[in-house]
């Protein structure tokens, strides 16, 4: 138990439910993306197939069509430097939690494509929600057991955001928002480490500059989406010429 995070937050709580309130009530709630939510680059049989499941990220909230969300960009990314024909679908809910989104990919598994790799974008509605690390980490394995008989390969958990730099949110919200963010971003490294069988860790430079966030200034823009795919492709180049993500 991380007993300094629930003192700072117990003694704050007045403070940061009233700036969550003003929060809410002041930030623009953008739509989700729009347009089909899947794709390929390249033409014939895909080398690879992308599935990206997950809240606002997967759901391309801060761009008007998935094509240019994170799937479709990351697709685009890997089949510009190998050549490789890829194949990319985004399942995506904003606004859900962890719990929620297993619920979620259980009713939708028939709607679901093959994929070869699997990409999980979740972590900021846990944390604005203060989910409990220990059922954040079991559901996790629970999705993960989920996936596993369809999508063998480990389930790669994309970075929580670093909260603590949205400006979007007021001081002290954010602080202590962004100490819970790093703390769930902690324990996925932790599950990597820890089961490398079924959990990849994927980081991505911080997102500073306001000109890749949307209008918001809360969710990537089009060129912050690009931003993201682009450093994870990096990975996947450094990781293996050829590149396999």
């Amino acid at each position: 138990m991380h007993l300094p995070f629930w003192l700072t937050t117990a003694l704050l709580f007045p403070v940061l439910l009233y700036q969550g309130k003003q929060a809410r009530r002041n930030t623009p709630r953008l739509p989700e993306a729009g347009g089909s939510p899947s794709g390929q680059y390249g033409k014939g049989t895909p080398g690879k197939r992308i599935l990206v499941i997950g809240e606002s990220t997967a759901a391309g909230v801060g761009v008007e069509t998935h094509d240019e969300g994170l799937a479709s960009q990351l697709a685009h990314r890997l089949h510009e430097r190998s050549g490789e024909t890829i194949a990319w679908h985004t399942f995506g809910i904003n606004g859900i939690r962890l719990s929620a989104l297993i619920h979620a990919v259980e009713d939708a598994d028939a709607e679901l494509p093959e994929a070869d790799v699997v990409l999980l974008s979740m972590g900021v509605n846990d944390t604005t929600g203060f989910t409990p690390r220990y059922r954040f980490r079991n559901q996790l394995r629970a999705l993960r057991k989920l996936l596993a008989s369809r999508y063998p390969g480990p389930l790669q958990l994309l970075s929580v955001p670093p909260m603590h730099l949205f400006t979007a949110l007021p001081a002290p919200l954010r602080y202590v928002i962004g100490w819970r963010a790093r703390q769930l971003d902690s324990l996925y490294r932790q599950l990597a480490r820890q089961y490398p069988e079924d959990f990849v860790y994927r980081s991505y430079p911080t997102i500073s500059d306001p000109e890749l966030l949307a209008r918001d200034g809360y969710h990537p823009g089009p060129r912050g989406y690009q931003f993201i795919a682009e450093a994870l492709a990096a990975q996947a180049s450094e990781a293996d010429p050829a590149p396999r993500l």
